[in-house]
């Protein structure tokens, strides 16, 4: 029988959950998805997790916290936001290899198969300001939120744009969580903009989460690793930096366990 045939039916959707369509100052469109917790708000606000390629990762996300933070020792509620696109599809190359990223030209690039088309890069100084001067100003006036609980996470490219983040204005968020984190992009770029974290004053309270799958390439894992190491060594007052590489886990099937273990880092009642 066709559902088209079944009474009464209609599209699933995530209680409490909403999108709609943000278009940025400079023009560009956003795909917004919100879900707030069914509970009683806390005295302080909810905590807030903000999501890249929330196309692919919103609904993992919210139904995590769905689950997990119904038992009282687990995790605390917490507010999603996602940041999309306007498609159906989980990613949208060509929008996020511009907002995750600092400009790449050709010659930057890894070796590709000569079909490779170079895409346009460079928003991410834009994009940054996006999200703290547009995005988060509506969200704290539509939930009541703690703005000393924030969170931002993010998958490859995103994983980039989160270390970039911290590395260029680290009071935006108290957590970053870079999974499988780009840092070869633009010949290792990102290890500079460490080099310069390490040595500034900034002693804010914040914790950093790393992980990526065994079973990504080479680079990838090594890459991670060699982040971890350096923040992790350096001392840099008020920084909490963890890392996981999760077993038989690849690229793409790494982000559902780095969830899971971003939310217990962010939210994880102690």
């Amino acid at each position: 029988m066709a559902i088209e045939q079944i009474a009464n039916h209609s599209l699933f959707s995530i209680p409490h959950a909403e999108q709609w369509e943000l278009t940025s100052k400079n023009s560009s469109k956003y795909r917004i998805m919100t879900w707030r917790p069914h509970v009683e708000t806390p005295a302080e606000g909810f905590p807030v997790i903000y999501i890249l390629d929330a196309n692919a990762v919103f609904g993992s996300m919210v139904e995590m916290i769905r689950l997990q933070s119904r038992r009282k020792d687990k995790i605390d509620p917490a507010v999603v936001v996602g940041i999309g696109y306007n498609t159906d599809q989980p990613f949208d190359t060509n929008r996020r290899f511009f907002d995750y990223t600092v400009y790449a030209d050709k010659d930057e690039f890894p070796v590709r198969k000569e079909s490779f088309q170079l895409l346009t890069t460079g928003g991410a100084d834009d994009f940054l300001t996006f999200i703290e001067s547009e995005l988060k100003p509506i969200i704290e006036k539509a939930f009541p939120i703690d703005k000393r609980r924030q969170t931002l996470f993010g998958h490859s490219l995103g994983g980039f744009f989160v270390l970039y983040t911290l590395f260029k204005k680290r009071s935006a968020f108290q957590y970053y969580a870079a999974g499988s984190p780009s840092i070869w992009w633009k010949n290792h770029y990102i290890m500079k903009d460490a080099k310069r974290f390490i040595k500034s004053d900034t002693q804010t309270e914040t914790g950093l989460i790393i992980g990526v799958g065994s079973q990504e390439k080479p680079h990838m894992v090594e890459d991670a690793q060699q982040m971890y190491d350096r923040l992790s060594t350096a001392g840099i007052e008020g920084l909490t930096v963890k890392y996981h590489c999760f077993e038989e886990e690849d690229h793409v099937s790494v982000i559902p366990p780095f969830l899971n273990r971003t939310l217990r880092f962010t939210l994880g009642r102690t």
